[in-house]
């Protein structure tokens, strides 16, 4: 078995960051990925932007295989349950910071920052190299 996916443990970082400043986390989630069950009238584009904070929805699972919690949609508490796979990004509202997931199957290099390590002597280092998105806060994580 490979490694396990960096997705699900980023998604919890941002939340938690974005919790920890009082910010509104947000989950933009492709709705047409099989297991995904969220408000079918609330989705647009095959795709829906979902309100994660814990003021607004009662958290069951955020582990590595799905999130899943209840929350309310025109009144009405509904089950919602999202396969890793379907969260494309994680965001706070306010600021829009947060991280864009790409499709894993590339590479695995951010154009933004690379992560180079040494094995030998256990140490990280990293090297800033200038991306092409200037506009964006969103940081692509592949």
């Amino acid at each position: 078995m490979g490694m396990a996916s960096t997705k699900p443990y980023l998604l919890r970082a941002i939340f938690e960051w974005a919790e920890d400043n009082d910010l509104t986390p947000q989950v933009l989630v492709d709705a047409d990925v099989m297991g995904v069950e969220v408000p079918q009238n609330h989705v647009v584009d095959g795709q829906i932007v979902l309100n994660i904070s814990s003021t607004a929805v009662h958290l069951h699972t955020m582990d590595n295989q799905c999130l899943s919690f209840s929350a309310r949609f025109s009144g009405v508490e509904q089950d919602i349950y999202l396969p890793i796979d379907s969260i494309m990004a994680i965001f706070a509202r306010e600021n829009s910071q947060g991280i864009f997931f790409e499709d894993m199957d590339d590479d695995g290099t951010d154009p933004d920052e690379l992560v180079l390590t040494d094995v030998s002597s256990d140490k990280v280092k990293k090297k800033k190299v200038k991306g092409k998105r200037d506009t964006s806060h969103l940081k692509i994580i592949k």
